[in-house]
């Protein structure tokens, strides 16, 4: 403290302005960075893309690099844009709609399928790729032939997830013999080594992801039981409201993608097969 008042006015003076510019400069930072995008040195606009990083093929790292089907479908999107420039970030699979909200990424891909919920906070773009679930369980176990048979049965499920809030809805219709539902924050990956381990029953998750997991990590003890759906099990990049500009330019690339051949390419590649939406979809 006795430092401090041996300072001339003067100086305190110094401090003050110094601190005033600092305001000032930190509020212009604010206003550029809270419309579409952080514009960069060559004038392009940095679109910030938010991924978990799992599961893998669509999202993973190798050799401490990004890859997977999306991210390689996003750098497609945004190659030699003359006004775009992209950045991936990764983060928790709840930190992908904080970011979101609070404007700190402008996209995310993490084999996000469609929910009404997130339609009314987000904007989705065109879907790429089809992906239905499907029910996991180990090959010895008989009591498990769809979801008619998993009340009083145990699974792990991530807080926000598609999955989760389906067996939570599970849940409130069949009270008197609810699923039981492990919350946890583990990747995929982990989850099915535990339950090819047995601490739990089953798990509920999309059908490329879980065929995926068993055959890199030789989980031979587990089954897959193909699930009945009315509706497009389909994956989509996922926008923050106002990005209506960048939807469109996306929903235009992926189009073009699309019809010129890369999307099949990288499905090949990725998924081992053609696991994309109906063209008729993509709009």
């Amino acid at each position: 403290m006795k430092k401090i008042i041996k300072y001339s006015s003067l100086a305190a003076l110094g401090l003050v302005a110094a601190g005033v510019l600092a305001a000032c400069s930190g509020g212009e930072k604010k206003d550029a960075t809270s419309s579409e995008a952080t514009s960069t040195t060559s004038g392009k606009k940095e679109i910030v893309v938010a991924t978990n990083a799992s599961p893998k093929p669509f999202n993973y790292e190798e050799n401490g690099e990004l890859t997977g089907y999306e991210i390689e479908l996003i750098r497609a999107i945004f190659k030699d844009s003359d006004k775009y420039t992209v950045k991936f970030e990764k983060t928790e699979w709840s930190g992908i709609f904080a970011g979101l909200d609070a404007d700190r990424y402008q996209m995310a891909v993490n084999n996000i399928s469609y929910t009404k919920e997130r339609a009314e906070k987000y904007l989705y773009a065109a879907p790429t790729a089809k992906n239905p679930n499907v029910l996991v369980v180990k090959k010895d176990d008989t009591s498990i032939k769809s979801l008619d048979d998993i009340g009083g049965k145990s699974t792990e499920v991530v807080q926000g997830t598609t999955s989760a809030k389906q067996l939570e809805e599970y849940n409130k219709q069949h009270a008197d013999n609810p699923t039981v539902l492990n919350y946890t924050k583990a990747d995929f990956q982990q989850i099915m080594s535990r339950l090819s381990d047995g601490q739990f029953d089953y798990k509920i998750f999309d059908k490329i992801g879980v065929e995926t997991v068993i055959k890199n990590q030789g989980l031979d003890n587990l089954k897959v039981i193909e699930l009945p759906s009315d509706q497009q099990p389909y994956v989509y990049p996922l926008l923050a409201k106002g990005q209506d500009e960048l939807k469109a330019f996306v929903d235009k690339r992926i189009q073009e993608l699309y019809k010129d051949g890369t999307l099949e390419k990288l499905s090949q590649q990725f998924f081992g097969g053609s696991y994309l939406p109906a063209e008729a979809d993509i709009k």
